[in-house]
């Protein structure tokens, strides 16, 4: 009994599609588009659009990681800068 309901509820999520947030934007902006792309399975007449966001967006990854990176860097100089300071003041460094 539990391998037949496991298999149905297995080939139920199987038949669920995952839509993402792009998906529902561009269906909002033009359900034929949506529909002829995503149920028709036809390519977009804009790939070169496309391409080129997908580049811009990339590279703005790379600049959000490099921020997050940057902004942990300076977290961890400024409590070296503070412990540093503290110890000068009870006279520990030099």
């Amino acid at each position: 009994m539990g391998r037949v309901v496991s298999r149905r509820v297995d080939e139920e999520m199987s038949s669920h599609r995952v839509i993402r947030a792009s998906e529902i934007g561009q269906y909002a902006f033009c359900a034929r588009a949506w529909w002829l792309g995503s149920v028709q399975g036809q390519p977009s007449s804009h790939q070169r659009e496309m391409t080129a966001g997908e580049i811009v967006h990339r590279r703005h990854g790379r600049g959000v990681g490099m921020t997050t990176r940057l902004t942990l860097l300076a977290y961890v100089l400024l409590a070296i800068a503070i412990i540093l300071g503290i110890l000068w003041l009870i006279g520990l460094v030099m």
